[in-house]
């Protein structure tokens, strides 16, 4: 039986266990990535939790919906055992009504077959070759960048300061901007202690001129949020600091997830790296009627 508990019902040992070994594993699911990230959250679980699918959502005007929150790219159900797409219509149709508006943003390993969806593009390089090989699979633009990279003499910063971070980032000229809320989750992300999240930069006479935050998991290293001013892009800076978490994880069972795109010219960029496309899944479903 699939059953929905709300965040206090749930337990977290059980659930953390479950996401942790799910063949399928994401940072996004785990307790304490939702605790930041989501305005609310609760949980399907099926039986004792053999499979969970995690339901971030809100309330607007009295109206609760379920929302994928900013830094988490891909939800759904986690399961140690392989996922049919008859499992995710079970979890789906157990979805409580009380949700009228439901948007997810389900994981590559979810089949979502069964149905209408909008097909998202992502990119991920395996790591467990040496770094000679992987980066033989690096194209010509890549290996131009990082030479030009290599020719200015920088080196990789891997102990950037939050403070540092933010200031540059909200300084920058970007694609991206953020709200106030989006900034405040991405303060308390920065403020974990541990190995987790990490922050490597390029500084040019003390001011950082590039910027990568990345987040380890046990099997997964998450490209979460880069920005680089017009120089460290034009001198090759942002393929140096991938290359540079490339070279470090080479040799192991890691992936790299670059976290999309689809937009063309950032999704040549990372393929640029030998990266190979993923699909994952955003389903929209209302429950008004």
């Amino acid at each position: 039986m699939i059953h929905y508990y709300n965040r206090n019902q749930i337990d977290i040992t059980k659930y953390d266990t479950c996401i942790k070994k799910s063949i399928n594993t994401r940072i996004y699911a785990y307790s304490w990535y939702l605790d930041i990230v989501a305005d609310n959250w609760g949980s399907l679980v099926l039986n004792d939790y053999e499979a969970v699918m995690p339901l971030p959502w809100r309330s607007k005007y009295f109206i609760k919906y379920i929302y994928p929150p900013v830094w988490s790219q891909q939800l759904g159900v986690f399961s140690k055992k392989e996922i049919s797409s008859k499992l995710v219509l079970q979890f789906i149709e157990a979805i409580p009504k009380k949700f009228k508006k439901i948007t997810i943003q389900f994981n590559s390993g979810n089949n979502l077959n069964l149905f209408k969806t909008q097909k998202r593009i992502n990119y991920v390089l395996s790591l467990n070759k040496s770094y000679e090989e992987i980066y033989k699979g690096f194209n010509k633009n890549r290996k131009r960048d990082l030479s030009k990279a290599k020719r200015e003499g920088l080196i990789v910063r891997k102990n950037i300061l939050p403070k540092d971070f933010l200031q540059f980032y909200l300084q920058s000229k970007k694609n991206l901007k953020l709200q106030s809320n989006q900034i405040s989750t991405l303060k308390k992300l920065l403020s974990i202690e541990d190995t987790t999240v990490n922050i490597w930069g390029i500084k040019k006479e003390s001011q950082l001129i590039a910027c990568l935050i990345w987040i380890k998991e046990d099997r997964r290293i998450t490209y979460l949020l880069p920005v680089a001013n017009n120089e460290a892009k034009n001198t090759g800076l942002a393929t140096l600091l991938v290359n540079t978490l490339i070279k470090q994880f080479s040799t192991s069972n890691f992936q790299l997830d670059f976290e999309g795109s689809m937009i063309e010219g950032v999704a040549n960029f990372y393929k640029g790296f030998g990266a190979k496309k993923e699909r994952y899944y955003n389903f929209l479903k209302y429950n008004f009627l």
